[in-house]
């Protein structure tokens, strides 16, 4: 008889996005101060759709990197710049100290229907992945989806442009969400057989602090809702139990992962701690210290 394998405790990785106003920044602080003590391999910071917070991103970086004693990831994208004032954004991290990038495309400026390249811009990822990687300078990660991107081909035209990015320069890939342990292995397996590291893909997880908002985020991605998903939160945010169920379904996902051999977990917390500093608890991340000097 084969005796079960207890899985490890993950390590874990959290995603912030920046700050607009005042209350923005108090609750990111809150947000830092509540995750840090997890020892994070990295956090990440996000630009907003079409390069809106391009600005604000690189002053969340740049204070993080020099408050909080975490290594931060400054996201970067091809939209509205040309090549010369990406890779000018690109070292002025480098120059702060901030040597993790997460390279994306970007989703296209709003009113604009798809991505088109800006003039003298990047025509997309893997170009933008080349020209980080030939710097020397930079830890760089991307995106990939387990579902298939609402822009893809088709499942495997996805894992076929991760594998591009991957051979340009990028060292891990984080997912998109998902609702089913299983739709990360499906994928994870078809990666592997197209010749790809799966210990180099961690999943992207999402506790789920407002199911209407979650819904609409997954439809607008391409990402799929199971039925008993759908049935289970309208039933439980009638009943006033949507934390709880929020709380036990990310749980036990994030638990068949690490049963699957997944190490690692990258957590989309929406600048609100207490579901990801909950559900990290339950899987054995405990804090290991306190955060210190943030201003």
């Amino acid at each position: 008889m084969t005796t079960p394998v207890t899985p490890k405790v993950p390590e874990v990785s959290f995603e912030f996005f920046p700050p607009q106003n005042l209350e923005g920044s108090f609750r990111l602080w809150d947000t830092v101060q509540s995750l840090a003590p997890l020892d994070p391999r990295f956090v990440s910071v996000t630009y907003g759709a079409g390069g809106t917070t391009r600005d604000l991103t690189r002053d969340a970086v740049a204070t993080l990197h020099k408050s909080s004693g975490l290594k931060v990831a400054a996201h970067l994208t091809c939209v509205n710049a040309t090549r010369e004032e990406t890779l000018t954004i690109a070292d002025s991290f480098a120059k702060a100290g901030v040597t993790e990038i997460v390279a994306l495309r970007g989703d296209p400026p709003k009113g604009e229907g798809k991505f088109t390249p800006y003039p003298g811009g990047f025509a997309n990822s893997v170009e933008l992945i080349e020209a980080l990687a030939a710097t020397g300078q930079f830890s760089i990660r991307v995106g990939c989806y387990p579902d298939v991107h609402p822009e893809a081909a088709s499942a495997q035209a996805d894992i076929d442009w991760l594998k591009r990015k991957l051979d340009a320069g990028a060292d891990e890939a984080l997912t998109q969400f998902f609702f089913e342990a299983e739709t990360f292995f499906r994928f994870r397996d078809a990666c592997e057989k197209a010749g790809i590291d799966g210990s180099r893909i961690t999943p992207g997880i999402l506790p789920i602090e407002n199911w209407k908002g979650a819904r609409n985020f997954a439809r607008r991605c391409g990402t799929h809702i199971p039925q008993w998903v759908e049935e289970a939160f309208d039933k439980a945010v009638r009943d006033g139990r949507e934390d709880l169920l929020a709380t036990a379904l990310c749980t036990e996902l994030c638990s068949d992962l690490l049963a699957g051999g997944v190490e690692r977990l990258h957590f989309y917390t929406l600048n609100r701690p207490e579901l990801t500093r909950d559900v990290c608890h339950a899987l054995g991340v405990t804090p290991k210290a306190n955060l210190q000097n943030v201003a």
